[in-house]
């Protein structure tokens, strides 16, 4: 059985990233919202950690940011580069966590819970901290995160039945460790006989320790909304968009 490691679930999930997604995520709210982020805080140079197939990158570039990236999945990357504008955009390969890209960034934006793909809390701190790093003075950092829900596992797990048809059924499998804060989880679709399975392991958060995690990385929380839509941040929230900037003054 292959062994899961950091670029998994990127190379497994690329032929299907964007037909799963693109119905289900409101991109063009995120986009809204970053872009005004940039706007305000002068930023044109902005920085995409995991850019994977570009659903965020592209509509900013269309709108005239230099959009930089960082991913670890040369199959995500290749999807991104057979998009119109795709090959302009400059990617570093290798792990997010590592920001490893040169010079600094007046805006770097994380989405769609992935800085949760980092398996330990010291890998989402060392994150943090290169960010803080690739900061200027006044920029910011963007992350977009759900709230984690416990109540959905029944004895440590989850099975949800996503899809049933006649000729196709799809299912989210997922099993949890309370004690490690980790979910390791598997979208399966079984179509007209074949079988594939998508699968993603996480070490989720809470905002509280998120906010922690920040300010020992050098961060604090300048926002937090609900959503993309900037609605407020309240207990009945399943997400939010945080927005971080340094703590610290040059």
């Amino acid at each position: 059985m292959e062994e899961y490691n950091a670029s998994t679930y990127g190379d497994r999930i690329a032929e299907a990233y964007d037909e799963r997604f693109t119905r289900t995520l409101d991109t063009m709210a995120a986009v809204e919202a970053i872009a005004d982020l940039a706007t305000a805080s002068g930023a044109t140079r902005v920085l995409e950690l995991a850019i994977g197939t570009g659903r965020i990158a592209l509509p900013l570039k269309g709108r005239g940011f230099d959009v930089h990236g960082v991913d670890i999945s040369d199959a995500m990357v290749a999807k991104l580069r057979e998009k119109p504008g795709g090959g302009d955009i400059p990617v570093a390969m290798g792990n997010f966590a590592d920001v490893p890209v040169d010079g600094t960034f007046k805006l770097i934006y994380l989405v769609f819970n992935t800085l949760f793909a980092l398996f330990t809390q010291a890998e989402q701190i060392e994150c943090m901290e290169n960010v803080a790093t690739h900061l200027e003075p006044s920029g910011i950092f963007v992350i977009e995160c759900f709230v984690p829900d416990l109540s959905r596992y029944q004895r440590g797990q989850s099975v949800t039945a996503t899809e049933v048809g006649v000729d196709a059924v799809e299912l989210d499998l997922a099993r949890h460790t309370a004690t490690e804060q980790r979910v390791d989880a598997s979208h399966v679709v079984i179509r007209d006989g074949d079988v594939r399975v998508y699968p993603v392991k996480i070490r989720y958060a809470f905002p509280s320790e998120l906010d922690l995690m920040a300010r020992i990385a050098g961060l604090k929380l300048r926002d937090r909304w609900g959503g993309w839509e900037r609605e407020p941040f309240t207990d009945e929230s399943g997400s939010h968009v945080s927005v971080y900037e340094r703590a610290w003054e040059s």
